[in-house]
């Protein structure tokens, strides 16, 4: 891959992480709850990503065994996203996305536990800097602690789903694993709907609503999946990482952006974002020249 190349797929991946950031500004745009949000988003998900892999000509055909393992792991994803949209409906896109930033903290601690290996000091020590950015945030924006605890649950299960789809990616395609995982998100919420009374007159959606809605599920969703696999299989994996992380600065930026007075907050409660933000960006930096040092040189005698 040359230099121009290298490049353009770096851009494409900036543009996909803004996307992905812009997801949180939908999310309030949006007057439907977070449950009804969810389930429209993940149907028009499901049928851009049919549309796709019809396009392109993939089988979708694959064991049922894995078509349960992958739809378990979709109900999970759904979940996520109620948290974070129910998240966002109590508070702000902002406390909301720099809460979310705590997955590197429940990913320092779980992944060890799902692959059998010892937690790294440096993950404990940011995991412990992160805590203390979540302290000031509650300290100075105490009347989101609500958005804050379902901000923290939603960080949660993406961990938790992440680190399942790392081991299943290895040994089946993302797009077909992200399929099935929309499927079960589709399922796992209608569940939900039909136990809790959800299908009623509050699924009516206005004009805005459903030109968010289809912006949501098949830009922010499908296309914006479709968009990082593509590239993020030309990219180092240290580079997508730390690309990844600006997900929540682009979210901020975007809210502040578009809708303004609501999303400004207080002196602490940017001290604590710039701690998350900053202990997120900059570790996997330092990790690297870490393991780079560490490792040992190859000598080649003359």
């Amino acid at each position: 891959m040359n230099f121009i190349e290298k490049h353009r797929n770096i851009l494409i991946l900036h543009f996909t992480v803004l996307i992905w950031g812009f997801t949180g500004v939908l999310g309030h745009l949006i007057s439907v709850s977070a449950l009804h949000l969810v389930w429209y988003r993940v149907l028009i998900a499901t049928i851009s990503l049919f549309l796709f892999l019809r396009i392109t000509k993939k089988d979708i055909i694959v064991p049922s065994k894995d078509i349960l393992k992958f739809m378990g792991v979709g109900i999970l994803v759904g979940m996520h996203w109620v948290f974070f949209f129910h998240a966002i409906k109590i508070s702000t896109v902002s406390v909301t996305l720099v809460t979310l930033s705590s997955l590197t903290l429940f990913t320092a601690i779980l992944e060890p536990l799902f692959y059998r290996r010892k937690i790294a000091v440096g993950d404990v020590v940011v995991g412990f800097v992160i805590i203390f950015g979540i302290y000031l945030i509650f300290k100075f924006e105490f009347q989101y602690w609500k958005g804050i605890i379902f901000g923290l649950l939603a960080a949660l299960f993406a961990s938790v789903f992440s680190i399942l789809n790392g081991k299943m990616v290895k040994k089946s395609s993302p797009t077909i694993i992200t399929f099935y995982e929309m499927i079960g998100a589709f399922l796992g919420v209608s569940i939900i709907m039909v136990f809790s009374g959800q299908f009623n007159e509050g699924m009516t959606l206005s004009s805005p609503d459903l030109f968010y809605l289809f912006i949501l599920g098949s830009v922010c969703t499908a296309f914006a999946y479709v968009l990082g696999v593509a590239v993020m299989k030309e990219l180092s994996a240290f580079t997508v990482a730390l690309t990844t992380n600006l997900e929540p600065v682009y979210g901020i930026l975007l809210a502040m952006l578009i809708i303004g007075q609501k999303e400004q907050m207080s002196t602490g409660f940017y001290a604590g974002a710039i701690i998350i933000l900053g202990a997120v960006f900059l570790y996997p930096l330092i990790k690297t020249q870490i393991n780079k040092k560490s490792k040992p040189r190859l000598i080649i005698n003359n």
